[in-house]
């Protein structure tokens, strides 16, 4: 009887774990999320602060919810000299289309990785939104070249 009590605990705890995972790492947690217009992003990096305007989409309003519990800082590493790339380690929706990036694009990639622009790109992407006032050149020069760290904060 004792074992099939253990077995029955291990069961119900494994199907616990398998719940959580599934509404962490996919974005069924996010399906419900209003749209509620543009928001703004302070982003932080190499001592610089830029400004972020997000877009009015599910993918967008995702991102905020998850800076609602506080700053997300996220290691982001160069990319082919064109972007900046770091995993947010859970899935958003997507809203993929053909786009030709343009400098200061916030970009969802696969669902889980932000990329920041410095560069254009072309490919199927979801758009999250653009940083405000800085060029190609500025942006690049705060990026730097290899791995940097952002602070990503919701603008109250």
């Amino acid at each position: 009887m004792n074992k099939k009590v253990q077995t029955m605990g291990f069961i119900s705890i494994s199907i616990g774990i398998l719940l959580i995972a599934v509404f962490v790492m996919t974005p069924l947690g996010f399906g419900r999320l209003p749209l509620e217009g543009e928001y703004q992003v302070d982003i932080t990096v190499n001592g610089h602060d830029l400004t972020a305007t997000m877009m009015n989409r599910r993918p967008s309003m995702a991102f905020k919810h998850l800076l609602l519990r506080g700053p997300k800082t996220i290691s982001m590493r160069d990319y082919g000299a064109m972007e900046k790339v770091g995993m947010m380690w859970r899935r958003f929706p997507t809203e993929n289309q053909q786009i030709t990036t343009e400098p200061g694009d916030l970009i969802l990639y696969m669902g889980s990785a932000l990329v920041l622009y410095y560069e254009s790109n072309s490919w199927n992407f979801t758009r999250l939104g653009h940083v405000n006032d800085v060029t190609g050149e500025e942006l690049r020069s705060i990026l730097g070249t290899g791995n940097v760290r952002m602070t990503f904060r919701l603008r109250r």
